[in-house]
């Protein structure tokens, strides 16, 4: 099952639902078969561990948790709101995703 995701690793988004709702941060992981994305310094839950050989010190980690990918949308940092996205063919054929607020603006390509 391949599915594609128009929200890149790297991109810069705001969340649109849940606790964390209108924190923005950048991708770190994007898993789109699970439809989840992992965002830095949003999300952050508390995981206890016993002490291991790899890991000789236990106790409390704090680290991110994925949310839902519907629960994020791009963030356009020169209209500093979120933003749907659309793909734009170029001339010879190549994919560009565009920002519907903002149609000017293309970022990175596909």
């Amino acid at each position: 099952m391949n599915r594609k995701t128009k929200i890149k690793k790297g991109d810069t988004v705001i969340v649109i639902a849940g606790r964390e709702r209108g924190k923005v941060g950048k991708v770190l992981v994007v898993r789109p078969v699970e439809q989840k994305i992992t965002v830095e310094k949003l999300n952050i839950i508390k995981r206890h561990t016993k002490p291991t050989p790899k890991n000789r010190q236990g106790g409390i980690l704090e680290r991110e948790s994925p949310f839902a990918i519907s629960n994020v949308m791009l963030y356009s940092e020169s209209l500093q709101r979120a933003s749907r996205v659309s793909l734009k063919v170029l001339e010879g054929g190549r994919k560009v995703r565009v920002l519907k607020k903002s149609p000017e603006e293309v970022l990175d390509k596909v």
